[in-house]
């Protein structure tokens, strides 16, 4: 009948209601009858029933209530049969406690004499296990079992190593292929999940070796994408845009200098913040130079991604190639952070979750439609068990098994605060110092405003940190290139006030309300992979292409992040002024845009040069002051004086040697020289090369060039 429509669905345990919509008349007494696993249960009792314009809806009620996990069929004479959907039955009251699963063993849990498969699919009638050894091979296929909580396992004796395996699921009579949601490795392109030996891909990692950081404000980030930082044609790097990239020493740019792990390592830094490295959807693995994505379209949580490996559909390749890249890190003392996105997936329609538990991962408005904050159309229900259980289960495998330092949250405003604090306290169990932050924009999506995990709420949770949207404003100004505007240090000395708000980590009550409990919580930053560069916002709004101005703007923004209490961020060529030619969103616009290009860095070896001392100057400021976190510390530790032009000075007093000493900081932003004379001679010892440690320049008539700060200590 083309012009009938015959469903049904369950509406709670004991109520189906189905729908017939057709120009042929339904018979008040002809019944409905249940199926269940294909065999006749009962003729279903009919208690409400309503006709409009050629639809008719009954509402029934089965003998007993409906238990999950098994086939239901709904058969009508005339009209045909149909699955019973219970998808809906994700939203019921009590599903999340009823069907939550606490194991931590989700996933293939390899042993050489047998290897368990577990997935959480509590719809589903079916699930089988498909497995094969290579891909000459047919897949055998096997019936899993049912278990408590709607988990579904099988238990296969032998030796599974280096196996690919699928599920399929039946949910309401559909049914899907699809990998493993916990999967933790994978054939190219995330086509099927792999049985591994872990214990095989094990090296030191260095963990007991790394450096422990007490408070966020001891540590300096910098942000790399693994391809981008590696790919450039003007090094002697062997594996280009991989992993291994950024494990090779001794390489070198066309005029020598060091490049890759060398320069990482040559910078000071302690933390680098890796842009995704799960295995994430929109980069033919096996053809990795024909697109590009910066990764925030996740595929699989638990698997690195494969683009990076040297050999994709080797599943232990990808694997141990990462590690030996964290473990090239960690044994030069530089922890890993890594970038994570819980907030959304690639395409939820066709995501795993989708098409292992229906309705259940995916967050929704009031009315049934995907909530959208992420702008990608499926925000991630993290305020639900199972979801928020993937997500610690990710978190701490990504700690124990690669190493991982701590992780930067993407939209991290989107997350319910009660996983993020969920996150901070079984994160730290393993790694006392592990960063937890994020960007806590407050976005559009179905969570009440005081459980997101977004600036706002910054109170609710003081061991979490936030990119400060407020800073970057005040220091540099906007980030729309087509209605550009400059922030103080880009000459705009109105935001004089505004930047002390800043310098001081945005914590103290002056001009602005306290966007934080502590600095520990204000990540300082100019620039990150989003948005333009500092190069090229600088000649936007400056409208200039001077290069001798840009690059002394930029010396000067970076001195200012290093010099202000909170975390020191920075992306990747920020330092030496890369630029994306006047791009802004450059996720996928491939290496031209993105990749960290070496030959400026032989154009501008004096920047790097600088970049490195004012690092060095960080640390030793660090253990005088500039580590305080403190609000009231912070706003006794400095004065500050407005001087002629909107120019700034601050003051503070600091311990060295157990001597007490004056020490002043020179702001000049603007486009012209500053004269000052200062009441006693003072030591310079930061000055256009950078931290001057040894200096014996004493001067008392200064001249603190265009967009220059300077800084001295009384003698």
């Amino acid at each position: 009948m083309i012009d009938t429509f015959f469903g049904a669905k369950l509406i709670d345990y004991n109520t189906i209601r189905i729908a017939i919509f057709s120009n042929m008349a339904k018979p008040k007494n002809v019944p409905f009858q249940l199926i269940v696993d294909g065999e006749f249960s009962e003729n279903l009792n009919v208690v409400k029933q309503s006709f409009l314009s050629g639809i008719s809806i009954y509402e029934c009620k089965p003998k007993y209530p409906i238990t999950l996990g098994k086939n239901y069929i709904i058969q009508c004479r005339d009209f045909g049969s149909a699955p019973l959907n219970v998808n809906d039955a994700t939203s019921f009251e009590h599903f999340d406690d009823e069907y939550y699963y606490d194991g931590d063993d989700l996933g293939a849990t390899y042993r050489k004499e047998s290897t368990t498969f577990k997935v959480w699919a509590p719809l589903a009638s079916k699930v089988s296990l498909f497995i094969r050894k290579n891909s000459n091979e047919p897949f055998a296929s096997f019936k899993m079992q049912r278990k408590s909580a709607g988990v579904y396992e099988i238990t296969l004796n032998g030796d599974y190593d280096g196996y690919f395996y699928r599920y399929q699921v039946t949910n309401s009579g559909m049914s899907f292929i699809t990998t493993d949601p916990y999967g933790k490795a994978s054939s190219a392109n995330g086509k099927d999940s792999a049985v591994i030996d872990f214990s095989k891909t094990k090296i030191d990692l260095y963990n007991e070796d790394l450096p422990i950081y007490k408070h966020y404000t001891d540590t300096i980030i910098y942000e790399l994408h693994v391809r981008d930082f590696t790919i450039d044609k003007t090094t002697n790097i062997v594996n280009k845009g991989k992993y291994l990239g950024l494990t090779e020493e001794n390489r070198f740019t066309a005029y020598g200098n060091p490049a890759g792990l060398d320069y990482i390592k040559s910078l000071g830094i302690t933390h680098v913040q890796l842009l995704p490295i799960y295995d994430y959807k929109t980069v033919d693995e096996l053809n990795p130079d024909s697109s590009y994505n910066w990764g925030y379209d996740p595929q699989q949580y638990f698997c690195p991604e494969g683009s990076y490996s040297t050999n994709p559909n080797d599943p232990y390749a990808r694997v141990i190639e990462l590690k030996k890249m964290i473990q090239s890190f960690h044994k030069d003392k530089i922890k890993v952070n890594m970038d994570v996105v819980f907030n959304h997936v690639y395409n939820y329609e066709f995501s795993v979750f989708e098409k292992i538990v229906p309705n259940y991962y995916f967050r929704k408005n009031r009315n049934g439609t995907l909530c959208n904050g992420s702008g990608c159309g499926n925000d991630l229900a993290t305020e639900r068990k199972m979801v928020r259980k993937m997500i610690i289960d990710c978190l701490t495998f990504w700690v124990k098994e690669y190493g991982i330092d701590g992780f930067r949250f993407d939209l991290m405003g989107l997350i319910d605060i009660d996983t993020m604090k969920l996150v901070v306290k079984k994160v730290r169990e393993l790694k006392e110092d592990a960063m937890i932050y994020g960007e806590g924009w407050d976005m559009g999506t179905n969570l009440a405003s005081d459980k997101k995990t977004s600036i706002l709420n910054s109170f609710q949770v003081p061991e979490i940190a936030f990119f400060n949207d407020s800073f970057r404003d005040i220091v540099r100004g906007n980030n729309d290139l087509n209605n550009s505007y400059a922030g103080y240090m880009l000459g705009d000395t109105s935001y004089i006030e505004g930047f002390k708000f800043a310098n001081m980590g945005s914590v103290v009550n002056y001009l602005y309300p306290p966007r934080f409990l502590t600095a520990n919580q204000s990540i300082n930053y100019v620039e990150c992979h989003d948005n333009c560069t500092l190069y090229d916002k600088i000649c936007k709004t400056l409208k200039t292409d001077n290069e001798e101005i840009i690059l002394a703007v930029i010396k000067s923004i970076n001195l200012i992040i290093l010099h202000s209490n909170g975390v020191p961020f920075f992306h990747a060529g920020q330092e030496i002024g890369l630029s994306k030619k006047m791009r802004d969103n450059t996720y996928n616009a491939g290496d031209e845009y993105n990749k960290f290009d070496y030959s400026v860095l032989d154009k501008r070896f004096n920047e790097y040069l600088y970049f490195k001392s004012i690092i060095k100057y960080r640390r030793y400021l660090s253990k005088l002051c500039l580590n305080a976190f403190d609000p009231k510390e912070i706003q006794e530790s400095k004065t500050f004086v407005n001087i002629e032009k909107g120019c700034l000075i601050i003051k503070r007093t600091i311990k060295e040697n157990d001597k007490l000493n004056d020490y002043i900081l020179v702001i000049n932003p603007t486009n012209e020289s500053l004269s000052l004379v200062l009441n006693d001679y003072y030591r310079l010892i930061l000055g256009d090369g950078g931290y001057l440690k040894d200096s014996n320049i004493y001067v008392q008539n200064v001249v603190i060039l265009p967009h220059r700060v300077d800084a001295f200590i009384k003698k």
